[in-house]
């Protein structure tokens, strides 16, 4: 049902993401706010990775109550802020490919200047289908 999109007449990606995911005849689509590193308790952790982790363990929460998981996600939007871009982003981007077991999809990097938040570093926005 998803497919990634991987034209041999375009260069590679420059990261581990797909340039386009195919879906086939889903029935329900999830498509999720900017998620941030609020932990249940109220708490933000410090740095790009950290925020990371804690925003792909919502994602997932998300996920589980809509009764879809990781094997779901279509695409990703990270946005980070561009101060924050070059501390931890690697590792944050590890979180991610953890968080897909190795899978594929359509994915998208910005930086903007600042989030709602000071102590936000990081937002990730999933769109996902079966």
């Amino acid at each position: 049902m998803l497919q990634p999109i991987m034209p041999p007449e375009l260069p590679a990606p420059p990261a581990r993401y797909a340039h386009a995911v195919l879906v086939t005849n889903p029935s329900r689509w999830l498509h999720t706010a900017g998620v941030v590193a609020i932990d249940r308790d109220g708490s933000v952790p410090d740095g790009v990775a950290a925020q990371a982790r804690v925003i792909w363990q919502n994602i997932a929460t998300l996920l589980a109550a809509a009764g879809m998981s990781a094997d779901d996600v279509v695409s990703v939007t990270t946005y980070v802020v561009a101060g924050a871009m070059h501390t931890g982003l690697p590792e944050a981007m590890a979180e991610r490919d953890a968080f897909m077991q190795g899978r594929i999809v359509a994915s998208t990097l910005l930086t903007v200047p600042a989030l709602v938040r000071p102590e936000w570093l990081i937002e990730i926005a999933v769109v996902a289908a079966n």
